[in-house]
This record gives structure tokens, sequence and C-alpha cells, in this order.
């Protein structure tokens, strides 16, 4: 039952939710949904083609640049496919020794790789990466096909669904967050209803 709430909600549905509707205490909801959040982790294949690379900071203070400098902010960096699916992972800190393995690891040598000035970046072009950048720092935010728009419109889709649904997610939990926001944009095009697509995803795992 939570599962069809969840899968068949647009805007997702909270765990206090579903405490309200069915009856069952919060933590009891709470579990389930963590349950699933966890089953709807992905192996993507790598990325090919053109892709586009970015990281963010969730939770804290609304304060510093971009995030940077608020306390209780995660960072968390993401990779997607041009018209195809989005991968993002919560990670400890975003010096150059974490984004670079992680794009080496989810992302084709022979692919376009477009990102924004973020210094962790410079490296890439060294591993052999075409890497082509935007300007945001000048206020630049799309050069004909180099832009980051794709990846940074999934960062507002899972800060508007967590702000709007969820209010607030711990540092400990956000990777299942994301894990379900992912598996949701990569399946969003399916004729397959979302709660069936859920569902076969929880069968293999």
């Amino acid at each position: 039952m939570v599962r069809f709430h969840s899968a068949s909600t647009r805007c997702r549905i909270s765990a206090k939710q579903i405490q309200r509707e069915f009856g069952v205490t919060y933590k009891t909801a709470w579990r389930m949904f963590k349950q699933v959040r966890t089953l709807l982790a992905e192996t993507n294949p790598i990325f090919t083609g053109e892709v586009e690379a970015d990281e963010s900071y969730f939770g804290g203070a609304r304060r510093g640049k971009r995030g940077r400098g608020a306390e209780g902010k995660v960072a968390v960096v993401g990779a997607v496919q041009r018209q195809g699916k989005v991968v993002a992972k919560a990670v400890p800190h975003l010096k150059r020794s974490t984004p670079v393995p992680f794009m080496a690891n989810k992302v084709a040598r022979n692919a376009t790789l477009y990102t924004d000035e973020f210094p962790a970046y410079d490296h890439m072009t060294r591993l052999g990466y075409k890497h082509l950048r935007i300007e945001h720092g000048a206020r630049v935010y799309a050069r004909g096909n180099i832009h980051t728009n794709s990846i940074e419109g999934f960062w507002s889709l899972v800060k508007r669904g967590i702000s709007g649904v969820y209010h607030a997610v711990s540092p400990k939990y956000l990777q299942s967050y994301l894990n379900e926001y992912a598996f949701r944009y990569n399946y969003r095009k399916d004729e397959t209803p979302m709660f069936m697509t859920i569902l076969q995803q929880i069968s293999q795992a």
C-alpha cells in the first residue's frame, strides 16, 4: 500500500502522510520508505555521447556561494547523459580526489563532457576527455550546445521535492533519496506505470 502511494503520487508522499492515512506508526512507514529507496539504487552503464557533469550541496543553511561555507551541507556529484539517464552520489567533499574518479568511472573516455568552471574538473582533459565548459561565474548559462542545464534541472527537481514533501533529509540518508529521484528521472518517459517499474526493480534487487 505504501509502495503504491509512493509510486503513483506525482509530487511524492511523506512517511508522515502515510502514518495519517493508514494508521501505521511513523517508524513503520519511514522504514518501509527507506527500504524501497535503497532497492531503487541502479548500476548504470557507462555514459557515452554528450554528458553533463556538475556538483551541488544539499541541506544546511542557505548562505555562501553555491552553498559552500554553510554548516550541515552535503556535497553531491552527478552526471547525466543527454536524452538518457542520470546518476548522483553523495560524497564527503568536492576536492579533486572525489569528482574526478567519479566521472572517470561513470563516463566513457570518448564522451563529450560538459561542465562549469569548477576547478576540480581541470583534470578531465588530461584523462583524454573532450571537455567543454560554460562560464557560470560570468553569468553565461548556455553557449550553443555547451551548457549544464540538464543536470542542474535534476538538482532543482530533487531540492524542490525534498523541501516541499520531506522538508529536510538527514545527511546519513541523503543517498537513498538521490536513488529514488534518479530512478524516477531515468524512467520518466517509460510507458509502463511507475508502480510496475518500481516493483520490477525491487524484484530484481
